[in-house]
């Protein structure tokens, strides 16, 4: 038999329900309130205790979307929160064409504005690599022209300091320093252009922190492929030529639980950094 609930009940559950999956996505009520297109006060209107009347139909459809969750949760209609959809929804975007590649990526931080992004990247990450690296860098390889990736990751660094959004990376110790020794990967790449890059990546810190926090962590303890959490949106997976991109809810939330264990057991954290990179940058020779 179906229990009737009346209508303060039903106000109240469905505040109850949008306040835990506000809290349980880390999303704002400015954040949540750009994704519905309505004002910052219609969410606390929302939220306030006391108030019996329920949203339209498209306000209700349109905060389920932006939170991940069912309609018929918010409503108390089930107490399962995953929309159909989202259980099984997994996609495979190409990534060997540059601009197509950079486009998608750009959009995913768009579209992720005013949530936390966690990253780790192939190598240093592009947003906070100067010219004299990319040029360095993509001058050898057919996917990218240096031109591209430089106009990418400037756009991506203008966004990050405009947008409200978080921004967290965590890199291998071994990677910074191998950089700073121009050994491996880095083998060739000219000492000033070294030096350059590390007081940029500290210049960069410096004026967005605590927005932006890096953190390094020990590759012989714990290890991660190079991914990219777009708040509890999308996780992306980087392959190479290709990403690997999910916007279910389960796997979204297995690879957040993996940065986040990256981050707890980081060698080095955010306030941490920057004497660490000074140190190295005062060796390159």
């Amino acid at each position: 038999m179906h229990t009737m609930i009346n209508k303060f009940s039903r106000a109240a559950l469905f505040r109850d329900r949008l306040a835990q999956a506000m809290a349980h996505t880390g999303t704002s009520r400015a954040a949540l309130a750009r994704a519905t297109g309505v004002d910052r006060s219609t969410v606390t209107q929302l939220l306030a205790d006391g108030d019996a009347r329920m949203p339209g139909g498209h306000l209700v459809a349109a905060a389920a979307e932006a939170l991940s969750v069912s309609t018929d949760w918010l409503l108390g209609l089930t107490d399962r929160p995953e929309t159909t959809p989202d259980l099984l929804t997994a996609s495979l975007t190409q990534a060997e064409r540059a601009t197509s590649a950079d486009d998608q990526i750009f959009a995913w931080h768009q579209e992720a504005a005013g949530y936390k992004i966690r990253h780790v990247p192939a190598s240093l990450p592009d947003m906070l690599k100067t010219r004299a690296l990319m040029e360095w860098e993509y001058a050898a390889t057919m996917n990218r022209s240096p031109g591209q990736a430089i106009a990418a990751s400037e756009a991506r660094l203008d966004w990050m300091r405009a947008s409200e959004s978080d921004y967290e990376i965590a890199l291998p110790l071994h990677e910074i320093r191998s950089f700073a020794e121009g050994t491996g990967y880095y083998a060739g790449l000219p000492a000033e252009e070294r030096r350059e890059q590390l007081d940029w990546i500290l210049s960069v810190h410096d004026q967005l922190y605590p927005t932006l926090r890096l953190f390094l962590y020990d590759a012989a303890r714990v290890y991660s492929a190079p991914i990219t959490i777009f708040g509890p949106k999308l996780a992306a997976i980087y392959l190479g030529r290709y990403y690997v991109a999910f916007r279910d809810r389960d796997r979204v939330r297995a690879v957040t639980r993996h940065f986040d264990w990256l981050v707890r057991e980081a060698k080095y954290t955010a306030r941490d950094v920057p004497p660490v990179l000074s140190a190295l940058r005062d060796r390159v020779t």
